[in-house]
């Protein structure tokens, strides 16, 4: 043990909270950071952990919200970020909202007067083979890295520039909806949300007029057609989303009638707890979002596990790439963390770093690895990015990506609550068990 070390590459949120969790625990970590030798064009500032977007980490209810609940594993856990989050948090509702500055600078001394911990401000442009690594060098991973990467793993490093919202299923209203496939092609694959022309044209109306959300300079790029915001398609006339994803050409409702357009709804896991809204990639602000695609009828009431974006990320295709515990499959000794393991927003990405840093710190002690399973939100996200799917996205804490109750109930408060409880359990065991062989 007193031998171990492990190389961190990038001192973002991931990278920190690895750090951190491994040398509060006797291993000697060199921790590698670009800044301030270079910057990416979304970072201002010199110290670690910058948030570089809102300064919101989202809900603080663990037992009323998913990513709330996320946080609190991170606390039972030890996570440094939330720690950080708690001390300089500022008035936000029910969400923990931060002072940026405060907050990076915190896990920025923290970290630099740690003394486990050695800090190399130089970019990494390589990462070892032979040595423990965790790379959590996030969605703007420097090109040399990034081509290192991708030459590595054949090719298995996506961008994108666009995502459709997803939303839960058990928020759809199924008696405005029908089940089909196109052509009867298929084995009832899709949820069909009918509208008729008043219904459609409003809601064309409404895309374009919705406000867009802003882009930085490095976001502007060309589009392809396949990936075009779908308020962009609609700017180019009433019909053109009635010849394009919401065609109802070979769609029939429960009366054999063909609706005017139809949105489709696609699962986005196995479980059908979540679906995607197909075709409806949008660069709309998050609230227009949930106001424009509530005009749908079946979605009047939607609840979004995870809004549609649209901008520069840098992920690995993970379930051809990573292991649950976000080791790589190939190289047992080489971890990966933050956004570009597949995880979406700042306080999965600190999640996942955690979580790498714990099954490494199991793997150096020579213990078994953690059962990570859907039961907390920890577990979930390391399931969504290790388990094969077609067309792999990132994704949020959301409750529709964690197993089902045992205990059936319609009581939508009570249901989160019995998430939380099972999924702290579950995290108390592990931390327990982390203290013992510390």
């Amino acid at each position: 043990m007193n031998n171990a070390r492990v190389k961190i590459i990038g001192a973002g949120l991931a990278g920190s909270d690895a750090a951190y969790f491994l040398a509060e625990r006797g291993v000697k970590v060199e921790l590698w950071e670009q800044k301030p030798e270079k910057r990416s064009p979304a970072h201002h500032s010199s110290d670690f952990c910058e948030l570089v977007c809102s300064n919101s980490l989202k809900s603080d209810d663990a037992f009323g919200n998913a990513c709330g609940l996320l946080k609190e594993e991170m606390r039972t856990l030890g996570s440094l970020v939330i720690a950080a989050a708690d001390r300089t948090k500022v008035p936000a509702g029910g969400a923990l909202a931060v002072d940026r500055d405060q907050f990076s600078r915190i896990v920025t001394e923290t970290l630099k007067k740690h003394p486990n911990i050695e800090i190399v401000e130089k970019e990494a442009k390589d990462f070892p083979a032979t040595e423990y690594t965790i790379v959590a060098t996030g969605p703007l991973t420097s090109d040399d890295l990034a081509e290192k990467i991708a030459e590595r793993f054949g090719g298995n490093l996506y961008f994108y520039d666009a995502a459709a919202p997803i939303v839960t299923a058990e928020s759809i209203d199924f008696s405005k909806a029908f089940i089909g496939d196109r052509y009867g092609k298929g084995s009832g694959d899709y949820v069909n949300c009918p509208l008729n022309r008043e219904e459609y044209e409003a809601f064309v109306e409404a895309l374009v007029g919705a406000e867009k959300a802003v882009q930085k300079d490095f976001d502007k790029r060309d589009v392809f057609d396949g990936c075009m915001p779908v308020e962009i398609m609609a700017q180019r006339g009433t019909d053109t989303l009635r010849f394009g994803m919401l065609k109802p050409v070979g769609l029939y409702d429960a009366e054999g009638k063909r609706p005017y357009a139809v949105l489709q709804l696609r699962k986005e896991n196995a479980e059908g707890t979540a679906y995607n809204l197909v075709g409806c990639q949008t660069n709309l602000k998050f609230p227009e979002q949930k106001r424009v695609f509530s005009m749908i009828p079946a979605l009047a009431h939607a609840e979004f596990a995870r809004y549609g974006v649209m901008h520069r990320n840098t992920f690995l295709n993970a379930p051809a790439v990573l292991n649950a515990d976000y080791s790589a499959k190939e190289d047992p000794n080489l971890y990966f963390a933050g956004q570009m393991t597949g995880v979406e927003g700042y306080v999965e990405s600190a999640a996942s770093g955690l979580c790498a840093a714990i099954n490494l710190f199991l793997k150096i002690k020579g213990e078994l690895p953690a059962a990570w399973d859907a039961e907390t939100v920890c577990g979930a996200l390391s399931l969504h990015v290790s388990t094969p799917r077609e067309n792999f996205q990132p994704m949020n804490a959301n409750y529709a990506i964690l197993a089902p109750l045992s205990q059936n109930t319609r009581d939508k408060a009570l249901k989160k609550r019995l998430y939380a409880e099972r999924a702290l359990e579950k995290i108390q065991e592990l931390r327990a068990r982390i203290d013992k062989i510390s």
